[in-house]
C-alpha cells in the first residue's frame, strides 16, 4: 500500500479521496439469513451498551471484541463466550478483518477516528460513538470516505432515533412554529477542569497499555484516575469537554430539523481552556447560511453549557416553566419549541396551541437500522454524511473556545478559517509516530 502525504490528503479531503480499499462480497448478493459478523471496538461503559444493542439483532453474532482494560476483558468473554478478546485494536484486525462485515467504536474521543478508519479502510461497516471523531479534519475524512466505498455507517446518537427528536423534527418541517429565527441549545454538564494537570506520574496497572490507550495522540505520563477510565472527556489531547459530550446530542434535532450544515462564522463568549483541560461555563455563537427552514438570510444558533444558560427575554418564551438540565428552545415566527433531551417537545405560548395535538413520530431501532443499512435493507438515519457535519460544528466551537471574544470566518471548503492560521492549526492534529493511520 503506498502511503499518501497527509499534507496532499488535506487538498484531496475538499474534491475527492484517492484511497486503497480491501473489496467485500456486497450484502445486496448475501442471502438475508447470513449472520452479520460483528467486532466491538471497547467493551465497558458505552461500549458494552453499544454492542449489546446491534448484538440483539436476529442477524448478528459478535464475532470479537477489544478491551484495552485487563480489568474488564474477563467479564467480556463471559457476556460474548463464542468471541475472541483482544487487547490490541490493530492486531484484531490484522487477525480478523477478513471475517467481519461490522464494527462499532465506543472508545474515547481521541481513538474515534483512527480505529473508525481503520476498520473503513478493512471494508467494514461503522457505528461511531459521538463525537464521530476528536479533531474537524478528521470527521471530514470519516464521512468523505464511507460515501465513497458506498459503506453502511452511523453515529451513536441513540436518541436521534427515540420518539421525541423524531416529532421536534416533523414539527419543525410541518411549519407549526413558523419559520425559525434563532435556537437556544444547553446542558448542565460540566465536564472541564479548571485545575492544571498533576505534576506527578504513577504506576501503570499491570496488563494495562497504556501506550495503546494513547494512540496517536501526544504522550503523557500515566497518572492514575486522571485520564482513565472516566476523566479523559475533560482532557484538550484526548476528550472534547461538555460540548463535545453532549452537543451531539442536544444539537441534533436542531440540525436536523433546520437541515444545518456548515456554519459561516462562529465566536465564544465563554471562558478559555487552561494549558490542559477544557472549561466550563460555555456560550459559543453560530451563524449559519439560511436553509429552507429559516426565516432570514442568516440563522443564529447558540451553545451554553455548565452553569450558562440562555437569556431571560429566551427563557421567558416558555411563559414560567423552568429550563430542563438540558435541551433546546427554537424560536419561530409563529411560536416556540422547547425540546428537553430525551423528553417530547412543547409548544408556547400555551394559549395558541390549546387545541393542537401534536402527534407523536414512532421511534425506531438506531443500532438495529445500522446493521439492516449494513445488509443492503434501508439507510441509516445518522450516518455519516449527516452526523459528520454535525460533528464539525460541535467539535469547531471547541476550536472557538480557545479564542474568546473573537470572530473566526469558517471557511468550510477549505477547512480554514479566514485570517486565523492559529485557529486553523488546530482543525488537524499530528499523529504520533508509529500511530499514523492511512488518510488521517
Amino acid at each position: 500500500m503506498k502511503q499518501s502525504s497527509r499534507r496532499t490528503f488535506l487538498g484531496q479531503a475538499g474534491v475527492g479521496l484517492a484511497f486503497p480499499f480491501v473489496a467485500k462480497t456486497s450484502w445486496a448478493q448475501k442471502p438475508p439469513s447470513e449472520t452479520v459478523r460483528h467486532v466491538s471496538f471497547g467493551g465497558g461503559g458505552m461500549a458494552g451498551a453499544d454492542v449489546g444493542a446491534i448484538s440483539s439483532h436476529p442477524k448478528v453474532t459478535v464475532a470479537a471484541v477489544v478491551e484495552i482494560d485487563p480489568g474488564r476483558r474477563n467479564k467480556i468473554q463471559q457476556r460474548f463466550r463464542d468471541a475472541t478478546i483482544y487487547a490490541d485494536w490493530r492486531e484484531m484486525l490484522d487477525k480478523e478483518a477478513k471475517n467481519l462485515d461490522t464494527a462499532n467504536v465506543s472508545v474515547p474521543d481521541h481513538m474515534h477516528a483512527p480505529m473508525a478508519m481503520s476498520a473503513m479502510l478493512h471494508g467494514l461497516h461503522v457505528y461511531c460513538q459521538k463525537p464521530l471523531t476528536h479533531d474537524v479534519y478528521e470527521s471530514r475524512v470519516l464521512a468523505k470516505y464511507a460515501k465513497k466505498r458506498g459503506l453502511a455507517t452511523q453515529m451513536g446518537i441513540q436518541i436521534h432515533s427515540n420518539s421525541e427528536y423524531r416529532t421536534a423534527v416533523k414539527l419543525v418541517h410541518d411549519g407549526v412554529i413558523g419559520k425559525v429565527k434563532e435556537a437556544h441549545s444547553f446542558s448542565n454538564k460540566r465536564w472541564g477542569d479548571s485545575n492544571p494537570k498533576p505534576n506527578k506520574k504513577d504506576p501503570i496497572p499491570d496488563g494495562f497499555n497504556w501506550e495503546h490507550w494513547l494512540g496517536p495522540a501526544p504522550y503523557t505520563d500515566y497518572i492514575k484516575g486522571y485520564y482513565h477510565p472516566s476523566q479523559w472527556r475533560k482532557r484538550l489531547d484526548y476528550g472534547t469537554g461538555t460540548f463535545g459530550d453532549m452537543g451531539c446530542h442536544i444539537y441534533d434535532p436542531v440540525f436536523k430539523s433546520l437541515g444545518l450544515t456548515y456554519p459561516i462564522s462562529l465566536k465564544s463568549t465563554g471562558p478559555k481552556p487552561n494549558k490542559d483541560n477544557w472549561g466550563f461555563d460555555a456560550k459559543i455563537h453560530y451563524i449559519f447560511p439560511n436553509t429552507t427552514y429559516s426565516a432570514d438570510k442568516t440563522l443564529p444558533v447558540t451553545w451554553y453549557d455548565g452553569g450558562a444558560r440562555p437569556p431571560k427575554k429566551v427563557q421567558a418564551l416558555l411563559e414560567g416553566k423552568g429550563l430542563p438540565g438540558q435541551g433546546s428552545i427554537v424560536i419561530g415566527t409563529k411560536g416556540t419549541m422547547l425540546i428537553p433531551h430525551v423528553g417530547h417537545p412543547q409548544l408556547f405560548p400555551k394559549k395558541d396551541f390549546a387545541d393542537f395535538k401534536i402527534e407523536k413520530v414512532p421511534a425506531v431501532n438506531h443500532w438495529h437500522s445500522f446493521i439492516d443499512a449494513a445488509r443492503g435493507e434501508g439507510e441509516a438515519s445518522a450516518n455519516f454524511d449527516y452526523s459528520g457535519p454535525l460533528s464539525e460544528t460541535v467539535l469547531l466551537g471547541g476550536v472557538a473556545t480557545r479564542f474568546p471574544n473573537e470572530t473566526l470566518k469558517w471557511e468550510s471548503e477549505k477547512l480554514a478559517f479566514a485570517g486565523n492560521d492559529k485557529a486553523t492549526s488546530l482543525i488537524r492534529k499530528t499523529y504520533r509516530q508509529g500511530w499514523e493511520v492511512e488518510g488521517l
